[in-house]
C-alpha cells in the first residue's frame, strides 16, 4: 500500500513539474515576443512604448482588482510609488538600449539584475551572500567584459543604458522584498503600470510618432505579452521549487536571440555568444548553489530544534 502511494505521489509530482515547465516556457516565449515587438517598433520612442506597454497591462490589472474587490490604493504608498518609479526607470532604459544593442544581448545583460539585487540586499536588508556566490558574480561580469572587450561592434552607450537598467531592476527586487506580503501582488504591479503609463504619456507629448499600419497592433500587443508572461511565470513559481523553475526563465534569451536573427537579421559574433553564455551559466549556477546552501542551513536548524 505504501509503495503504491509513493508511486502515485511520484507520478503527480512529475506531472506537476511538466506542467510547471510548460508554464515557464510559455512565459519566456511571451516575454521574448514582447522583446521582439519592442525591437520591431524601432522608430517609436522609448517612452511611447512604455505608455502602450503599461496601458495594455492596466486593462488586466484594473479588471482583476475591481472584479475581486481588492482596494486599488494599497497600504505602503511610499514604497509602492518608489517601486513604480524605479521599475519605470529600468523598463524605459531597457527599451532605449534595444535601439543600440542586439535584442538578445540587451536581454542577457538585463538578467544581471539578481546580482545587483544580492548586493543591495547586503546593504539594505543586512542579508548574507555565501562566499562562493561571489565566484558566480565575477564570472557573470567577466561575461560582460568579454562582450565589450572582444566585440568591437557592441555600442558603449547601449551597454551603459542596459547596465543601469539592470541595477534599477535589482533595486526593484529589494523594494518588493521590503513590501513583503503586506500588499497583493496585482496591487504592486498596478502601481507600477499606473506610474509608467502616466509618465510615459507625459513624456510622449512632444515626441509622439504616429504608428503606421501594423504598428498599432504590435503596440497593443505589448501589454498583452507582458501581462501573460508575468502571469504564467508567477503560476510556475507557485507550482514548483525556485531551483526547478528559475533556470528555465533564461530560455527567454534563446527565444529572443532567435527572433533577432530570423526577423531582424542580427548577427552574434563568437565572442558575443561566449559572453552571453558565461553570463547565463553563472546566473543559473548561482540560483542552484544558493538554493542548495539555503536548504542545507534550514535542515541544520531543524535538526537542532
Amino acid at each position: 500500500m505504501q509503495n503504491y502511494l509513493f508511486e502515485d505521489f511520484k507520478s503527480n509530482t512529475k506531472m506537476q513539474l511538466k506542467e510547471t515547465i510548460k508554464l515557464m516556457l510559455l512565459s519566456t516565449f511571451a516575454f521574448a515576443c514582447m522583446n521582439a515587438t519592442v525591437k520591431y517598433l524601432d522608430n517609436i520612442g522609448a517612452f511611447q512604448i512604455v505608455f502602450f506597454r503599461s496601458a495594455g497591462s492596466l486593462f488586466f490589472t484594473f479588471g482583476y482588482l475591481l472584479k475581486n474587490k481588492i482596494p486599488l490604493i494599497g497600504n505602503n504608498n511610499k514604497l509602492l510609488i518608489l517601486r513604480g518609479v524605479v521599475g519605470l526607470t529600468s523598463m524605459a532604459l531597457f527599451f532605449m538600449s534595444t535601439k543600440y544593442l542586439p535584442i538578445g544581448t540587451a536581454v542577457s545583460l538585463r538578467y544581471l539584475a539578481p546580482i545587483f539585487a544580492a548586493i543591495f540586499a547586503v546593504i539594505f536588508l543586512k542579508e548574507k551572500i555565501f562566499p562562493f556566490q561571489w565566484v558566480f558574480f565575477i564570472l557573470a561580469f567577466l561575461g560582460v567584459v568579454i562582450l565589450k572587450g572582444f566585440d568591437s561592434d557592441l555600442n558603449t552607450f547601449g551597454l551603459i543604458l542596459i547596465l543601469i537598467a539592470a541595477v534599477s531592476s535589482g533595486l526593484v527586487y529589494i523594494i518588493i522584498s521590503k513590501i513583503g506580503k503586506s500588499e497583493h501582488p496585482v496591487v504592486i504591479v498596478n502601481y507600477f503600470m499606473v506610474i509608467s503609463a502616466t509618465v510615459g504619456a507625459v513624456l510622449t507629448i512632444n515626441s509622439w510618432v504616429t504608428p503606421i499600419g501594423m504598428q498599432w497592433v504590435f503596440l497593443g500587443l505589448l501589454g498583452v505579452f507582458g501581462y501573460f508572461g508575468q502571469l504564467l511565470m508567477t503560476k510556475a513559481f507557485q507550482n514548483a521549487q525556485t531551483n526547478q523553475v528559475a533556470p528555465i526563465k533564461y530560455i527567454e534569451v534563446i527565444f529572443t536571440m532567435l527572433f533577432g536573427v530570423s526577423l531582424f537579421g542580427e548577427v552574434y559574433s563568437f565572442w558575443s555568444l561566449c559572453g552571453i553564455g558565461l553570463i547565463i551559466a553563472a546566473l543559473i549556477l548561482n540560483i542552484i548553489y544558493k538554493d542548495k546552501k539555503t536548504k542545507k542551513i534550514e535542515a541544520l536548524k531543524d535538526s537542532k530544534v
